[in-house]
Formats: structure tokens, sequence, C-alpha cells
């Protein structure tokens, strides 16, 4: 493939693009575009191509990435490439979308000769920008091996899971456990400032043990700091347990952790902090417990 387009240059598209641009073959155009002008500037100076509107990379490009924060987003985008597009072009979507969703967009592309694989990624902003992503994959098999190698550019663990929707259906597993990590990560936070434990202390002695995930490596040094600037948006999370939800009444099974995580992120998004990243789902905590945790102003109240 000659041109490959990413649509969406925002925290996880500057990334992969990044990594596209680095070691896809010199004669290999990466375009890219996103409604907003700083994310096309960085784009453009990191050494893609921008295109001049979406419309442009549909029809110059073989194969479409996007990691889009939204089910009605990735429908529109879909139709839109389908309307306008050329058939033939591979459409990836990145982002964690429904797999209702996913498999009925794939009948629709199939049925006009346009490829679409449903490849959602675990790694967040860090993993985006290294190129180590956890990467899952549904669709048919032919069009899985096709995109694979720049899949591969993107992520260390790329992996195919079988029909459309089944990449979608294993990221809501991976971000089932994410969600449940985070609320455990939050709860005992609070607690442990609660029993005036200094949290800097704990997190040093516990690291390494039982208890540690990737979850505590990258959002433990968020809660000590208050930093909670969206490295993976609660937003976007919150749709992932929304489609957790959904994807469970359709098999007739309960998710009794799965309800906590979508109580308490909620719970947050009441608040006005749904663009806060996920590990600010802390703050249900904080309010139930009477503790402020992390910052210098850290305390039991």
């Amino acid at each position: 493939m000659k041109n490959i387009g990413y649509l969406g240059l925002g925290i996880m598209g500057n990334g992969m693009t990044c990594n596209l641009i680095q070691k896809c073959p010199k004669d290999t155009t990466i375009w890219g575009y996103d409604p907003v002008e700083a994310c096309r500037e960085r784009f453009a100076q990191n050494g893609g191509r921008v295109a001049s509107d979406a419309h442009e990379l549909y029809t110059a490009c073989d194969a479409i990435f996007f990691c889009l924060p939204t089910n009605a987003l990735v429908r529109a985008t879909i139709e839109d490439i389908l309307a306008n597009g050329r058939p033939g072009t591979y459409i990836v979507d990145m982002g964690a979308s429904s797999p209702f969703l996913i498999r009925e967009m794939h009948e629709k592309a199939a049925a006009l000769g346009f490829p679409l694989i449903d490849a959602p990624v675990s790694g967040g902003q860090s993993g985006a920008e290294a190129g180590t992503l956890t990467i899952m994959c549904g669709g048919r098999e032919e069009d899985f091996q096709a995109v694979r190698p720049y899949l591969e550019m993107m992520g260390t663990t790329v992996t195919y899971m079988g029909g459309p929707g089944c990449g979608d259906a294993t990221k809501i597993a991976n971000n089932m456990m994410v969600g449940i990590h985070l609320c455990a990560l939050g709860e005992a936070a609070a607690f442990a400032t609660k029993a005036g434990i200094d949290l800097d202390r704990l997190f040093a002695a516990i690291m390494g043990g039982s208890a540690q995930s990737w979850v505590m490596d990258q959002k433990a040094p968020k809660l000590l700091s208050r930093d909670y600037s969206a490295s993976a948006r609660m937003a976007v999370h919150l749709k992932d347990i929304n489609n957790a939800m959904e994807l469970a009444g359709s098999l007739n099974v309960d998710l009794p952790l799965t309800e906590i995580v979508l109580r308490e992120m909620n719970y947050v998004k009441n608040r006005g902090l749904v663009d806060e990243d996920h590990c600010a789902v802390v703050k249900y905590y904080e309010d139930r417990m009477g503790v402020t945790v992390g910052g210098a102003e850290a305390k039991s109240e």
C-alpha cells in the first residue's frame, strides 16, 4: 500500500501516526486529517501529509485507520467512507466500538466492497507514542493479514480474535478489568489516606508485590500529584463500560463488578468531570470517605 490514511490526530492518533511515519517504507505516504488545526500542524511537523478534508483522504488512501471517541462518530465516519471512498479501501476502526455496531457496519461495507476490521487498542497514550500498544482484531482473517504489517508498526502485540466484532468484544473484557483495577486503586488510596498512611510510602511499599499492576504503575503517580489531565478520558472508558453492559444484556449475564464501575464513573460524570483522566474515579471515594487523595493538601477531613 502506497497511501495510508489516519483520521483523528489527537491523544492516540498523534502517537500512532508518528510510528507509521517512522516505520513505513519511504515510498509510502501517511495522510492525516483532524478538524483541530493544532493537531493537523503537529502531524505535518512529524512528516505526515495533511489532507484538505476527510474526503480527500478517503479518495487518496488504500487503507484508512481511525480511533474515535463515540459509537455515533464511528458510524458516521464509516458511512461517509462508504459513500465517498474507493471500493477496496481497507477501513480499520482502532477505537473501542460496540460489537453490534461493527457487525452491522461490516455487512454494509462488505456489500459495497470495503474490507472492515475492528482493531481496538490498549496501552493508552504512552503505548501509542512508544509503538507498544496491544491490538485486538476482528473481521475476515484475510483482511486482517493485509493490514497486519501496519498494525505491528503501532503495537507489539497484535492478535486476530475472530470474526467481525470479536476485537471489540475482547477490548470490552480488557476495559472491564481496567475499570475494576481503577476502582480498586481509588478505593485503596482513599482508605489509606483516611487511615493516615502516606501514599508515597504506600505505593513504594507495595510496588513489586501482588497488588502491582499496569494500572498502578501508570495511575498511582497521577493520583499522588492530583494530575487528572487525560491520557485516557473518563468519557471514553465510560462508553466502553456501557458497551459491556449492552453486550451482557444480549448474553443474559450479570456483571456485578462492572456495575460498580459504571455507577462510580457515572458519579464522576455527573460532577462534570467526564473529560478528566479515568483515574479521576478516585473522586467518588474521596467524597464517600471525606478525604483528599494526593497532592500537598492530602488529608482526612
